[in-house]
Formats: C-alpha cells, sequence, structure tokens
C-alpha cells in the first residue's frame, strides 16, 4: 500500500496499491513482465502525467497506461477523433507503469515504506472537487470550427475511398476471375437496393396497405356491425343449400347391383 496526498492540506492519505505484473511466458503484451508495475484504487482525477511524475522518482518511466479493469496489456490504437468514439473511463480505475529497467518496479514498491508521498504541486497541480468539474465542463465545450474542420477532413477521406473503390470496380468490370467467373453488378438511374432493405420497404408498404383497408372498411361502429351481419347471414345461405344438396343426393340414390 502507498500513501499518497493530492494536496497539502489533505488530512487523510490515498493508498494505491501496488504489485509487480506477472504475466505467462510468451504472451504478447505491451506490459512485460519484471518491468511493469500494477497499481490498483486510482482515482478517477489521477491521471497518466501524475503516476508519471510520481513513479519517475523510482526510475525512467517508459510509458503509464490506465484501464478501467484489468486486461492483457495489448497495444492500444490512438483515438483519431478528438470529438466521436471517445470513451471516458468513469470511477477508480487500474494502471499499468512500465519501466526501462527492472531495478524501477523493486524502488517503487519500496516507496510503502516512506511516509505519504505529495503527488500535486504548484509546478504540476491536480485538480479536484469543484475544479476539476469546472475543468471537465470548459472541456466538454465543443469548437465548431475544430468539429467542422474534423467533418470535412473525414468526408473528404471517404469521397476519395468511394472514388477508388469505384474506379476498382470499373476496372474489374467484365473481366473474368482465376476462376472463369464474370461480376455482373446493376447499374442506371436508380440502382438497386440491399436486399435486405427492400425487403423491408414491401413489408412496412403491405403493412400500410393493410392498415388503410381496415380503416376504411371499419370507419363507423356501425358499418363494422353490418358487415359481421352480412357474413353470418351469407353462411346460413350456404349453409342451407348445402343442405338442400345432400338431401337431393340422399333422393337420387338407387341400388344398382349390376
Amino acid at each position: 500500500a502507498l500513501a499518497v496526498k493530492f494536496g497539502e492540506r489533505q488530512r487523510s492519505p490515498h493508498c494505491l496499491l501496488v504489485k509487480e505484473h506477472q504475466l505467462r511466458e510468451g504472451a504478447d503484451t505491451a506490459h512485460p513482465s519484471r518491468r511493469t508495475l500494477f497499481v490498483l484504487n486510482v482515482p478517477p482525477y489521477c491521471g497518466p502525467d501524475s503516476l508519471f511524475r510520481l513513479f519517475s522518482r523510482c526510475g525512467r518511466v517508459q510509458s503509464v497506461d490506465i484501464c478501467d479493469k484489468p486486461g492483457p496489456g495489448e497495444k492500444k490504437e490512438k483515438p483519431t477523433s478528438k470529438f466521436f468514439n471517445c470513451k471516458t473511463v468513469t470511477g477508480f480505475h487500474v494502471a499499468y507503469v512500465v519501466f526501462r529497467k527492472p531495478a524501477g518496479v523493486q524502488a517503487a514498491k519500496a516507496l510503502s515504506q516512506e511516509g505519504p508521498l505529495l503527488i500535486s504541486t504548484e509546478s504540476h497541480p491536480v485538480k479536484t472537487g469543484i475544479s476539476k468539474w469546472i475543468a471537465n465542463y470548459e472541456a466538454s465545450i465543443v469548437d465548431p470550427k475544430e468539429l467542422k474542420a474534423e467533418v470535412d477532413a473525414y468526408m473528404q477521406d471517404y469521397d476519395k475511398k468511394m472514388a477508388e473503390e469505384e474506379a476498382k470496380a470499373a476496372q474489374e468490370e467484365g473481366v473474368p476471375d482465376e476462376e472463369g467467373w464474370v461480376k455482373v453488378t446493376r447499374k442506371g438511374r436508380k440502382p438497386g437496393l440491399p436486399r435486405t432493405e427492400a425487403a423491408n420497404l414491401r413489408v412496412l408498404e403491405k403493412e400500410k396497405q393493410k392498415r388503410a383497408r381496415k380503416e376504411l372498411l371499419n370507419f363507423y361502429a356501425w358499418q363494422h356491425r353490418e358487415t359481421k351481419r352480412e357474413h353470418i347471414a351469407q353462411l346460413r345461405k350456404k349453409f342451407e343449400e348445402d343442405k338442400q344438396r345432400i338431401a337431393l343426393m340422399r333422393a337420387q340414390r338407387k341400388f344398382r347391383p349390376y
């Protein structure tokens, strides 16, 4: 347990739980064994920069990765967008501190014998409480110019990609592949819709027509009652006709042995 403070006026220290990160041999990971320190109980206002400065006294730090829960240390892709698909880690989380040399891990574990370490300083303050909420709110305000520039750049890349795919499809049109098959595509002023979308449109159109017929037939309550009466009268008429037909067939029945 490593006691730390996020301010000089803080009376009760916060405990970070540290241990040497161990992994199976031969596993491809960004957090190698013997050089990685596993840190638990990291508060949400303690970022990678704070942990980097805290453990730099133990040795040269290579990287600091903060995750919402423990897992395989695979190489994470850097977020390409500032406004979209940005996952925010909430609550207490875990961290992986990778040192250049294994001695840094042992030195970090020995820090628990010292008194509470101060993370927040005047040169590098850690914002907590109201100041943190204000900073988060200011960071959440979107700059329209930056957002427009990012969207325009994305659309340009998308148009370029679609143009390349269309050019490639035009080159491959009518050219047989290795097995002799020729890919046929539908073109015209109204290109065909995907099969799933076309099927959904047909189902919606049928439901719409069925609902319209039902509304016209049963617009008034008396129309609904008249329709039922007519249906019952037709059934009774047909029943009487069937009875007469059966009686006639029985009367015409004769015994003809030869």
